[in-house]
């Protein structure tokens, strides 16, 4: 069975951190280009950060206070979050993804967890 699961979300103040968990099972993340997306209300899922092929990336809004990383011993990857502002504020989605030189690309997508970063 393929599995994503989130885990670490909750009430913050601004300025504080959070530490984002996803993780895998049916799979190894090191064969993935792992990331994250988020989703606040009445918005479109967007893309915070990625891994592929030792590469990271991140969206504006998060660089220099978002940081990905990943525990190959563990199947896990994590999301470092630190000087949170309340636009942080989304559900945050774990996503594995594969595009295989033969074959069709796997897509998978955990649950999701809450953030919410507030007075």
């Amino acid at each position: 069975q393929v599995q994503l699961v989130e885990s670490g979300g909750g009430l913050v103040q601004p300025g504080g951190s959070l530490r984002l968990s996803c993780a895998a099972s049916g799979f190894t993340i090191a064969s993935y280009a792992m990331s994250w997306y988020r989703q606040a209300p009445g918005k479109e899922r967007e893309l915070v950060a990625a891994r592929t092929g030792g590469t990271t990336n991140y969206a504006d809004s998060a660089k220099g206070r978002f940081s990905i990383s990943r525990d190959n011993a563990k199947n896990t990857v994590y999301l470092q979050m630190n000087s949170l502002k309340p636009e942080d504020t989304a559900v945050y989605y774990c996503n594995a993804k594969w595009i295989p030189v033969f074959g069709s690309t796997r897509n998978y997508w955990g649950q999701g967890t809450q953030v919410t970063v507030s007075s």
